[in-house]
C-alpha cells in the first residue's frame, strides 16, 4: 500500500491495476510533452524576434499536420480506455461469486457458491483495540478472503444510502446505490492484502468504513470458510 512519502498510485496486485497503472503513466507522459511544447512555443513568440508574424499564406502541410497530429494522439488515448473499460466490465465466466451490501457505518458480506451460505458483518476495529503494527481506519474484525489468480464477480448494492465499494490496490471502485445492483471483476494475481474505504460520503462516520480483502490460495479459501 502507498505510504506517506510516495507521489503515486498505489502497487498494484490485479491484472486491472496494472493495465490502469500504464494508462495513467502514458497519458500523465503525454500531457506533459504537449505542455513542454506549449511552453517552449510561448516562450520563442514572446522572447525571440525570429518568430514575430507579419504575414500568413495558407499551407496544405501546415493544415494537414495540425489536424492529423491531435487526431492520432486522441486516438492514442481513445484505443487503450476503450479497451481498458471493456476488460473491466466485460462479463466472463466466473469461479465465485461476492455479494457485497453497504450499511451505516458496515458492511456485509455473502459467498452463496459454496456447499453451505456464509454472511457475515465487517465492522472496524477501534484505534485502541489494534495490534501492534495495525492500520489505524483500516483493520476490521472480519476480512473477505478470496482465491488469488480467480475470476470473481463481485455484486454490490446498499440498504439505506449511497456508499462506494473502493479498492485502490485493484484498482477498482463502485458504487453501493440502494435498490440497484451493480457488479465488477475482482481478481489478484498474486496473495495480498488489500485494504479501501468508503468513498461516498454516506454520513456522519463515513470515514469508518473500511474495507479488507485478503487474497489467499484457494485451499486456504476454502478452510476458512468450509467447515
Amino acid at each position: 500500500m502507498t505510504m506517506y512519502n510516495m507521489l503515486l498510485l498505489q502497487d498494484m496486485v490485479s491484472w486491472v491495476g496494472i493495465e490502469a497503472t500504464l494508462f495513467h503513466d502514458y497519458s500523465m507522459l503525454l500531457l506533459c510533452l504537449i505542455m513542454v511544447g506549449f511552453c517552449l512555443f510561448m516562450y520563442l513568440m514572446c522572447f525571440s524576434g525570429k518568430f514575430i508574424i507579419k504575414g500568413y499564406s495558407s499551407s496544405d502541410y501546415l493544415e494537414f499536420t495540425w489536424t492529423i497530429v491531435p487526431a492520432f494522439l486522441l486516438y492514442s488515448l481513445g484505443v487503450p480506455s476503450l479497451y481498458l473499460m471493456y476488460f473491466m466490465e466485460g462479463a466472463s465466466k466466473y469461479d465465485l461469486t461476492l455479494k457485497v451490501m453497504g450499511h451505516q457505518w458496515y458492511w456485509s458480506y455473502e459467498l452463496n457458491d459454496l456447499d453451505s451460505e456464509v454472511a457475515f458483518d465487517s465492522y472496524m476495529i477501534n484505534f485502541l483495540d489494534l495490534n501492534y503494527g495495525g492500520f489505524r481506519l483500516l483493520e476490521v474484525d472480519n476480512v473477505v478472503s478470496l482465491p488469488f489468480m480467480s475470476k470473481v464477480r463481485v455484486l454490490v448494492s446498499s440498504g439505506d444510502v449511497l456508499h462506494s465499494w473502493a479498492l485502490p490496490s485493484l484498482g477498482l471502485k463502485i458504487d453501493a446505490c440502494p435498490g440497484r445492483l451493480n457488479f465488477m471483476n475482482v481478481s489478484s494475481v498474486q496473495p495480498s492484502l488489500v485494504f479501501g474505504e468508503c468513498s461516498e460520503i454516506c454520513g456522519v462516520n463515513h470515514s469508518f468504513m473500511p474495507i479488507s480483502v485478503e487474497f489467499v490460495s484457494w485451499d486456504d479459501f476454502l478452510s476458512c470458510y468450509v467447515s
